[in-house]
């Protein structure tokens, strides 16, 4: 057996391999072993019943959960398939996950945070969501510890990557598009490569089994349980990614007229949904119990850009 890798009869079953993360931790994943990646035809992640049926079709040694219902806004319109998607679907999980033995894998957000406080947000910190997206992640958070599942929680924060949607692509377009680009810079965070989720992600499952090798995978989960933020390091604010994104491109290509990035407050870009003024978030717990540093948001900027 290769060394990290899931005993013969292991299998992963990966939700949402089509979104940024997913689609990256189809790649990561896979040398550890048979990767499901049900497509949403095959797996409804707002149906309860379609989680429940695939789950014990596979039955399968970890369930990754990048799978949610992500649109911010609308979510606030659409308060019962947020609820579907990023809570039912994950109590589900955790249910069927115990019954089996399977370990799980799930990814949360620092909306679950209210955004006020003044330093960096820890585990340990109270939640608070203002928003339906928030609440929902958080109510999947609960749920899955309820279920007594082994299990980690993964809170991330401005993911990206060179798929999907997400700010980078679309203020690298916006940029050619216009003269002026007006970007909020009073909310502080940092961006997270999704490959380096990703990374991270294969990195943790693969120590976990490194550990089972002799023992109960149950037995290492009960130790490694828990939550644990796993956001790029370092912070800036969208006006300061955007910055930097949109100078990383004039370099690449010298000779276009790309916008002026101004900065405007997030009073002067209303939403249907509050966002955090912080959300930043410490990861030394991460690095501790796993010896894993995300990486530095300008660093891996910089990669991304590298492949567009």
């Amino acid at each position: 057996m290769e060394r990290n890798a899931l005993p013969a009869a292991g299998r992963i079953l990966l939700t949402g391999a089509s979104g940024q993360v997913g689609g990256e931790l189809l790649k990561t994943l896979k040398p550890l072993g048979e990767v499901i990646a049900p497509a949403r035809a095959e797996m409804d992640m707002a149906s309860a019943a379609s989680v429940r049926e695939m789950i014990r079709a596979v039955r399968p040694r970890w369930i990754v959960n990048p799978g949610a219902y992500t649109a911010v806004d609308k979510a606030e319109s659409e308060p019962e398939l947020a609820y579907a998607i990023n809570a039912e679907a994950v109590r589900v999980i955790g249910q069927e996950a115990r019954a089996i033995g399977a370990g799980v894998v799930q990814f949360s957000t620092d909306y679950v945070f209210d955004g006020f406080a003044s330093a960096p947000y820890r585990e340990s910190d109270a939640t608070n969501p203002v928003g339906v997206y928030g609440a929902s992640k958080l109510a999947g958070e609960i749920a899955l510890a309820e279920s007594g599942t082994g299990h980690m929680v993964f809170r991330t924060s401005w993911v990206y990557g060179t798929r999907g949607k997400n700010f980078l692509l679309t203020i690298l377009k916006l940029a050619r598009e216009r003269e002026r680009l007006r970007i909020v810079a009073d909310q502080h965070g940092a961006p997270t490569w999704s490959r380096d989720l990703a990374k991270m992600t294969a990195e943790v499952i693969g120590h976990c089994e490194e550990k089972a090798r002799g023992r109960e995978l149950a037995d290492v989960l009960n130790d490694a349980s828990g939550i644990y933020h796993a956001a790029g390091s370092g912070e800036t604010t969208w006006h300061g990614f955007a910055a930097e994104a949109v100078r990383l491109q004039q370099r690449k290509e010298p000779g276009v007229r790309f916008a002026e990035i101004e900065a405007i407050t997030t009073a002067e870009y209303p939403t249907p949904a509050k966002r955090p003024a912080n959300s930043r978030m410490s990861c030394s717990k991460l690095k501790e119990r796993f010896g894993w540093t995300m990486m530095d948001w300008r660093n891996s900027l910089r990669e991304v850009m590298a492949e567009l």
